[in-house]
């Protein structure tokens, strides 16, 4: 069978095969160490000249993950952050973890900072009385110089008095203690951040991601923070706010009182259920038992009766594929409409919204129109108790 030599034999040869070497494993390394520094420089790129100086004060306790986050968040804009992180003395600074971390630079650096980010730290008595040592740290921070804190963080930008008169977020589960030692700040543990403009707070954990993309996107636009947050494998923007993540345990029912009555209430939350009807379960007037309820559970008996049906509709949105109106009706919502409008008031949500965040399935139906768009400032509105519309 005739061959072609062109194919076998190199040019200008007569009879010797062409022999092409395979790429020898040290020319595989470079390759892969190439293609591995231009990942680098993708995700991690240096910084710019006269990029946004961002100042990360790491306090003792610090949480590891969330120490990471502006690093990883905001180094991810291609240059236009360069991102140092500090301690209030320039030693190594104690994790809640078992680690310990040495931040490349001291509190001198805060100076020059145009954004200065305080990630969280353990719950101690640092939070009500603060290191002297991270308020003096702070004060070296320039007028004008932008905040922003992460959960437990908002603790010391308040003792610093930053938070007088304004509206600041902080762990929904430390939201009590918070207004508690600082009750000229308007707390809000609805929301993922809040943002002054100078002043930013946000929620627990991931919400540091979330302030982090806000800040590319009031600085660069929503194409700069879009593309970070593909780097990063989060989504750009988070539908609601922390209020879908509280946790709303029920009141301890008692053997006297009101409590027989919201046991029987449980029970057929997918009825109607009138004020009357409860007050004749619990054999008293229908103004004893109002005012029962409400010192028993500080709650009137409609806004005690809409908050378990949402408890309820929040656990088959979670657990089953039924469709919202079906839930509606399993938990006493006359309407998919009303369920809606009390999930959103809540939660900051949609029902579809809040059953992809949290369905461990896998995702669920598409979003429908009208979700919440996170700021929590909703209207909420008590439901009337026949009929839970």
């Amino acid at each position: 069978m005739p061959t072609d030599p062109a194919a076998r034999h190199s040019p200008g040869t007569s009879g010797t095969p062409t022999v092409r070497p395979s790429p020898t494993a040290a020319s595989r390394d470079r390759v892969l160490a190439d293609r591995a520094a231009e990942l680098e420089g993708l995700i991690q790129p240096a910084p710019l000249p006269g990029a946004h100086k961002v100042v990360v004060l790491a306090l003792d306790g610090v949480y590891p993950f969330e120490l990471g986050i502006p690093h990883r968040v905001l180094g991810s804009a291609d240059g236009r952050y360069e991102v140092l992180s500090a301690s209030v003395d320039g030693g190594p600074v104690r994790t809640d973890a078992d680690l310990t971390v040495t931040p490349g630079h001291g509190p001198e650096v805060l100076a020059g900072a145009d954004t200065v980010i305080i990630p969280p730290y353990a719950i101690s008595r640092a939070m009500i009385t603060p290191d002297p040592g991270a308020l003096a740290a702070l004060s070296r921070v320039r007028p004008g110089t932008r905040l922003v804190s992460i959960c437990t963080g908002a603790f010391l930008l308040a003792a610093a008095g930053l938070l007088d008169g304004r509206r600041a977020t902080t762990h929904w589960a430390l939201a009590g203690v918070f207004q508690e030692l600082f009750p000229r700040v308007e707390v809000d543990a609805g929301v993922l951040f809040v943002d002054h403009g100078d002043v930013l707070t946000s929620a627990g954990a991931a919400s540091g991601v979330d302030v982090c993309l806000h800040l590319v996107r009031q600085d660069h636009g929503s194409e700069v923070a879009n593309q970070v947050a593909r780097r990063c494998v989060v989504p750009p923007y988070r539908d609601g706010g922390q209020a879908q993540y509280i946790e709303r345990p029920l009141p301890p029912a008692s053997g006297a009182g009101t409590g027989p009555t919201r046991d029987w209430a449980l029970q057929r939350l997918e009825l109607p259920l009138s004020l009357d009807e409860l007050a004749a379960h619990a054999a008293m007037s229908t103004r004893t038992f109002a005012r029962r309820f409400q010192e028993e559970t500080g709650l009137s008996p409609g806004r005690w009766l809409t908050q378990q049906r949402l408890r309820r509709a929040r656990h088959l949105l979670e657990s089953s594929d039924l469709p919202v109106e079906r839930v509606a009706h399993e938990v006493g919502f006359a309407t998919a409409t009303s369920l809606r409008r009390h999930l959103a008031a809540e939660a900051g949500v949609a029902p579809s919204a809040y059953r992809r965040t949290f369905r461990a399935s896998g995702p669920g139906p598409s979003a429908g129109a009208g979700s919440g768009a996170g700021t929590g400032t909703g209207d909420v509105r008590e439901a009337s108790v026949a009929g839970g519309g």
